[in-house]
């Protein structure tokens, strides 16, 4: 397993509130990790949101278990909701933040996938690239009705409203994915930051460029995002599961 990951302010913000967690090494049970969280808030919240988020959740996971991958990310996850719901109420400044959470734990030639929000994981191919998660996005809600179609979410106006996210509500609400991974097939997490500046076909082509390394192609996905007008912070983790 091989990972190369970057996260870069962008053209347009004050701060950086995406957060990124790489380890290729186990954390508690599992055999590795990685993680991308966008935070949102006032101030430095969103920023705050994020990085807690992932800090709650490794220490968490690092207590280790008997339940399954699933069920000890979905108790991390609550456990990260509920600190960061608990520092809302105690911190006027810090009222109505949250993040956005994506993350794979790989074994072998099989993925865990798990999302909350509008942060996306890809698997990238020789042929194609796939979207695996699926946002949790007014515009999303808006596609499935067939009130728009997935080309108009990009440009519409109220595409930054995420109807889930890490610290908003006492629920949380976790989606999971199991992926069958094949010899060549890599994967990649990213922020919207990536997602709403690049067109999956160009992001396709930089990842699976095997002429540069893998961390060459993050550079060269950030660095577009940044040309394309760099509207929000940018994060990207590469995953090659098999290297």
């Amino acid at each position: 397993m091989k990972v190369a990951a970057r996260t870069d302010i962008g053209q347009n913000r004050d701060m950086n509130q995406d957060f990124i967690f790489v380890s290729e090494n186990p954390v508690g049970n599992l055999p590795n990790l990685c993680v991308v969280a966008d935070g949102m808030g006032g101030h430095n919240a969103g920023e705050y949101a994020s990085q807690k988020t992932v800090e709650v959740m490794i220490a968490q996971l690092m207590r280790g278990g008997k339940e399954s991958i699933k069920e000890q990310i979905r108790n991390a996850a609550y456990q990260a909701n509920q600190t960061i719901l608990d520092v809302a109420k105690s911190d006027q400044k810090m009222q109505g933040m949250g993040t956005t959470l994506v993350g794979v734990v790989c074994d072998g030639a099989k993925a865990t996938v798990f999302n909350v929000g509008d942060s996306r994981m890809y698997i990238i191919r020789s042929n194609g690239i796939s979207q695996v998660t699926e946002d949790h996005s007014l515009v999303q809600e808006m596609v499935n009705k067939g009130e728009i179609t997935s080309a108009d979410m990009k440009e519409h106006p109220r595409k930054n409203i995420i109807t889930r996210a890490v610290g908003v509500q006492d629920e949380l609400d976790v989606d999971f994915f199991d992926l069958e991974l094949k010899e060549g097939n890599l994967l990649l997490l990213c922020s919207d930051g990536l997602s709403n500046m690049l067109k999956e076909e160009e992001i396709q082509q930089v990842v699976y460029n095997r002429k540069i390394s893998i961390e060459l192609r993050v550079e060269q996905l950030v660095q577009m995002a940044n040309d394309n007008g760099g509207a929000d912070n940018i994060s990207v983790i590469l995953v090659d599961p098999f290297a």
